[in-house]
């Protein structure tokens, strides 16, 4: 079982942003939400947890000291446990808290080492202070650290993001991933666009930053081991790799999801039931989004409902293989990587 918590709290809305947050809350929302989850911790087999990921917003703008000891108490014992950082966050008090409290992996929401783009995106904190929050994180004592890029933002040089990259490298990463901007409906970014105030770069333009970043961070020891993700060998986010290789996971919070058994549970806190196919379609094609890649003789062992559709995946998946999308069987190529989307919904 794995545990995902999220805290819908943030110093300020960023520009690109379409999460389930809120700035503005008082120290007494905060403090009321963190008893809440903490009194769910009791309802929960925590004792089988093996992963536990708090996300955000920006957790450590609650107090989790609290929050931490209760889920200590419960009886779990993640051999992960990872906070998401605001580098404004990264103060020694709040990283020995966290270290103390039993988490042992930090990611750093950087985005860019360029300040023109970080004050375009609008974040709160500088390249310099982004640096100095990883830096602060490893004398803390977290051995395994990583930070988050946004490729593709309106108005990058490439320049601007050659540097971004070589200075995200002199830091030592151990985990760094590269998501490509999404232009979210109605958020500021969106209406900046709308408006004309904000060119959206051209698809060719972002793929090469993702390229780029590919390249300079297997120069750096990382190797990619999903669409968006790199990592130093043993030190892959297991929480995310656990979902994405089907296992089920308790989502926590106003904005967080799960899935157990054949129940999904969305960002309101609603629940439904899907069929056994549906859950095991859904949870054996995320495997495609990794390095290992999508076995469909695996799949059809670990769900034998899948066996009627396995020929016709087959087929699909030959046809992209000769297309020079897939390799092997069946693993992306660098140009599937930029198309797995349209080759999901094929399978689908």
């Amino acid at each position: 079982m794995n545990l995902y918590v999220h805290f819908p709290f943030c110093r300020a809305k960023c520009a690109y942003c379409a999460l389930r947050s809120k700035a503005g809350s008082s120290s007494a929302t905060r403090r009321n939400y963190c008893k809440g989850i903490a009194a769910q911790f009791a309802t929960l087999p925590t004792d089988t947890v093996a992963t536990v990921y708090f996300g955000g917003g920006s957790p450590a703008l609650c107090d989790l000291e609290p929050i931490l000891d209760a889920l200590r108490q419960s009886g779990a014992r993640p051999v992960e446990f990872t906070v998401e950082l605001h580098p404004l966050d990264a103060t020694g008090a709040t990283l020995n808290m966290l270290r103390e409290g039993g988490v042992n992996r930090i990611s750093l929401g950087v985005q860019s080492l360029d300040d023109g783009v970080l004050e375009s995106m609008g974040r709160l904190h500088t390249a310099a202070q982004a640096e100095k929050a990883f830096r602060a994180i490893r004398a803390a004592g977290f051995r395994n650290a990583g930070i988050d890029l946004i490729a593709g933002w309106p108005g990058t040089s490439p320049k601007s993001w050659s540097t971004t990259l070589a200075r995200a490298t002199a830091l030592g990463l151990d985990h760094c991933s590269v998501y490509t901007l999404i232009r979210e409906p109605n958020t500021r970014l969106d209406l900046a666009a709308r408006k004309g105030r904000l060119a959206m770069p051209s698809d060719d333009a972002a793929l090469a930053q993702i390229d780029e970043a590919r390249a300079v961070l297997a120069d750096a020891g990382l190797v990619r081991y999903e669409i968006s993700n790199y990592a130093r060998p043993g030190f892959e986010c297991r929480h995310n790799l656990a979902v994405w290789r089907g296992e089920d996971y308790i989502g926590l919070g106003d904005g967080a999801c799960g899935r157990v058994g054949l129940t999904r549970t969305d960002g309101d806190g609603a629940t439904h039931s899907v069929t056994p196919e549906e859950d095991a379609v859904e949870r054996a094609l995320f495997a495609l989004r990794t390095s290992e890649g999508l076995s469909l003789e695996s799949a059809a062992r670990r769900w034998p409902v899948l066996a009627p559709r396995i020929p016709s995946w087959r087929e699909t998946l030959e046809f992209f293989k000769r297309q020079g999308l897939l390799q092997d069987a069946y693993r992306l190529t660098v140009r599937g990587a930029e198309v797995c989307d349209s080759i999901l919904a094929e399978l689908v």
